[in-house]
């Protein structure tokens, strides 16, 4: 492992380069971060757990993950999954000329859908034919970012892949229209903003992601895994909040397990059970435990393009997949060896392979 191949921008030197302050998020890091071009990609996620025991994700992309290499060709990925109901899957393509987004704040339009708000209140409205989803979310834990938010690949930084986490958990209001009859529920949720400038399966060869609540504490952590070019280098992000205070978020003090972990028959990717990250300092120490119970999404990457495509990414031996689970996190708290405090409740994260199994 080469961890100066990959490395989590947080040097003084880098903040001043990207205009940013350490413990200061402004509103227009959520605003578009790219130019749009070829080889850059941009998206601002949405996820939320409601009270019915649905789940829904919401995703709003300047064009598709798999191509950056092509113009602009924006889209809408809608999830939903609700207990009794099939999974819904929504695909919501646009021309270019149906997209705007802001550069001053997150204000994102698509079509006759938007996504927008203030690093504190967001409303998220999702138009198709014979849907209509709106969404407010009121955010109950600061923005936070690791370092500067930017993840830089190559002996001088050749790369980047940059993450923003703007709303780290808030309260969920969604409204769902389908066929002339409408249902409000109430949940908790989270909203992140991605944009890179090179295809990530160049970077990256795969990924655990998730975010949660656990009685008091919010959650957001991942793990990933740096391509063979980068020296499989190893960049933990890890924030733990109390009451809305972040009290641990030293990525470089995390250690990840993955427990029972086993092949997926569909994506032939290998799925950990259980997968947690221990959070180890002078004065706490934290493990979170992210405890699979369902797989509520499994897509392989050569089955997302269809015709020809789907056959020449075949002989060419894509097998890159995504995977999206829920189940229950549970956070404990150690003195010692001994736990002194402990909860659990729902949540979603996420397995994303982009390259080969090693």
């Amino acid at each position: 492992m080469n961890s100066q191949l990959a490395r989590i921008a947080d040097r003084e030197e880098d903040y001043a380069r990207l205009g940013l302050k350490p413990e200061q998020i402004a509103a227009w890091e959520d605003g578009m971060r790219t130019s749009g071009d070829r080889g850059s990609y941009e998206w601002w996620y949405f996820d939320a757990h409601l009270d019915d025991g649905s789940s829904m994700v919401i995703t709003f992309y300047t064009k598709p993950m798999l191509s950056p290499k092509g113009p602009e060709a924006p889209l809408i990925t809608v999830d939903l999954d609700r207990p009794g109901q099939p999974k819904k899957h929504l695909m919501l393509h646009a021309t270019a000329e149906q997209f705007s987004a802001s550069r001053e704040s997150c204000n994102v339009h698509i079509r006759d859908s938007y996504f927008r708000g203030d690093l504190h209140t967001y409303q998220i409205k999702v138009v198709d034919e014979g849907i209509s989803i709106d969404v407010e979310l009121v955010g109950q834990v600061p923005a936070w970012r690791p370092g500067t938010g930017h993840v830089y690949f190559g002996e001088h930084d050749d790369h980047l892949f940059a993450w923003l986490p703007s709303v780290p958990q808030g309260k969920v209001t969604a409204t769902i229209t389908e066929n002339g009859s409408s249902r409000t529920l109430t949940g908790v949720g989270y909203h992140d903003h991605n944009w890179g400038d090179v295809a990530m399966a160049k970077l990256l060869n795969h990924w655990y992601w998730g975010r949660a609540q656990a009685g008091a504490y919010s959650i957001v952590a991942s793990y990933l895994y740096a391509e063979k070019a980068y020296g499989h280098a190893e960049l933990p992000i890890f924030m733990l909040a109390k009451n809305g205070k972040v009290v641990a978020d030293v990525s470089s003090k995390v250690t990840l397990l993955l427990e029972d972990e086993r092949t997926d028959p569909k994506s032939g990717k290998p799925v950990a059970n259980r997968v947690i990250y221990d959070y180890e300092d002078d004065q706490n120490r934290y493990r979170v435990t992210f405890q699979r119970s369902e797989t509520i999404l499994n897509l392989r990457f050569a089955d997302m393009v269809t015709g020809f495509k789907h056959i020449l990414a075949r002989m060419a031996n894509v097998d890159g997949a995504y995977l999206r689970f829920t189940g229950t996190v549970s956070v404990e708290r150690y003195l010692g060896d001994e736990i002194v405090e402990q909860a659990s409740d729902p949540g979603i994260w996420e397995l994303m392979y982009f390259g080969h199994v090693e």
